[in-house]
């Protein structure tokens, strides 16, 4: 009390004054100001990057390839995969579906069977382990196309005329069944297969 009232021109500030409060302590009103502007701040840096984003969005989708173009690219990785060893005995110019046939042989996945001709050649033809025999025949279709296109040929092969005329045949029996599985005959991987020709059927009267 004696201080008090040995300075009373100096008053002391009462709880219920805030503006004398911040004479005293500043700091407070610093802190408040940042805390409520901090937010502000991090909505605008949210808005700026969600802009960003959507702006690279716009960029990417207005981005296209030419067909060509495109076929470049899966060549390219192409030509890197069979770089691998385990790859290495496809041909040049080896298509995505052979890449993936060898390495469905390598982990079992398929199978290689060997189809003779009657001219003695040999067609090694790659098909999955529950392969049918339209699957079969399907296989050496697109063999004998690609190898054909290979190879500059320009022969027109009717493949309906080539199953009207010739039978597949595995160890003496005929695949007639085209809808049963090749394992089913007894198939497995490297079995020698053989186109055998088909006798017409005489109907009397005929």
């Amino acid at each position: 009390m004696d201080y008090l009232d040995n300075n009373p021109s100096q008053e002391v500030p009462s709880e219920s004054d805030p503006a004398q409060h911040n004479e005293e302590f500043p700091h407070t009103y610093t802190e408040d100001s940042y805390i409520h502007s901090s937010p502000k701040r991090n909505s605008e840096e949210e808005d700026e990057t969600s802009n960003r984003v959507k702006q690279e969005d716009v960029n990417f989708e207005d981005t296209t390839l030419s067909h060509n173009e495109v076929m470049d690219i899966v060549r390219g990785g192409v030509a890197e995969l069979v770089k691998d060893p385990l790859l290495s005995d496809l041909p040049a110019g080896v298509t995505l579906d052979e890449v993936k046939s060898q390495i469905a042989l390598e982990y079992g996945q398929a199978m290689k069977v060997i189809v003779k001709k009657e001219c003695g050649g040999i067609m090694p033809i790659v098909v999955p382990q529950d392969a049918t025999v339209v699957d079969l025949k399907h296989a050496i279709s697109r063999y004998v196309t690609l190898k054909q296109t290979r190879e500059g040929g320009t022969t027109q092969i009717s493949w309906r005329y080539i199953w009207r005329t010739y039978w597949l045949s595995f160890d003496g029996e005929k695949l007639s069944q085209n809808n049963k599985k090749l394992k089913d005959y007894g198939i497995r991987n490297r079995a020698e297969l053989r186109f055998i020709k088909r006798l017409r059927s005489k109907v009397e009267g005929v």
